[in-house]
């Protein structure tokens, strides 16, 4: 079941991702001391969960892009971008689950793991500009590609995790903090916060967003550059 709200609390939603954390970590890495823990596919152990979270979030609709947030504790989350048809505005949703979706179920002999799927999930949706929409898409799909090579598959990691779905590219793995990874974060939570926002609010976000796409470009062509 899913139901919309315009009423989450602010410390809930910035509690999505960890970005609380985000807002009081340290300084990043030096752009040469800067590695990612991401690699292609799904990490050991995670398709199970990972598949439950993503379908009880999607809902019936097909994202472009998802981004999906497996915490070792507490509910997890998900950010999507939905398509439309034509040029009209695409669909920015912020989902929360009620519960954790993955739980261990110790009443059976041996234990289990649980996956509640049949639980009601918290929306926040707004519309975001096709055009802009598009522009993630390619740009996060172009960084995802960079920060986690063809022959890089995804590690086991015993720590909250990441699950990025851009356009049939599957990468895994932990928050990149640093290069690239900086402003797509950035741009993860110019996203969240326009999902629950008025409009006039929301233009700030998108002219936001579209300069933190410039600075991801212009580090993706330093990167690139011999």
């Amino acid at each position: 079941m899913i139901r919309s709200s315009r009423n989450a609390s602010a410390s809930r939603r910035l509690a999505w991702f960890g970005l609380a954390a985000v807002l009081a970590a340290p300084f990043a890495q030096a752009a040469d001391q800067c590695s990612f823990a991401l690699g292609r596919g799904w990490p050991p152990a995670t398709e199970n969960h990972g598949s439950a979270v993503e379908q009880l979030i999607a809902a019936k609709s097909e994202p472009r892009l998802s981004l999906t947030f497996l915490p070792t504790r507490g509910a997890e989350s998900g950010l999507l971008l939905i398509p439309a048809a034509g040029d009209a505005d695409w669909t920015v949703r912020h989902a929360l689950p009620s519960e954790r979706v993955a739980v261990w179920n110790s009443a059976r002999a041996s234990g289990a793991l649980e996956l509640r799927v049949d639980q009601e999930v918290e929306n926040e949706e707004a519309p975001i500009p096709a055009a802009l929409a598009q522009r993630v898409v390619a740009t996060w799909k172009r960084a995802l590609e960079t920060m986690a090579p063809r022959d890089k598959p995804a590690e086991f990691q015993d720590k909250d995790q990441l699950l990025f779905v851009v356009d049939g590219l599957r990468v895994s793995g932990t928050r990149p903090d640093c290069g690239a990874g900086e402003p797509l974060m950035e741009q993860v939570s110019l996203l969240i916060e326009a999902s629950n926002e008025s409009a006039s609010k929301r233009e700030r976000r998108w002219r936001a967003l579209g300069e933190s796409l410039d600075e991801l470009d212009k580090q993706l062509g330093e990167v690139a550059a011999p």
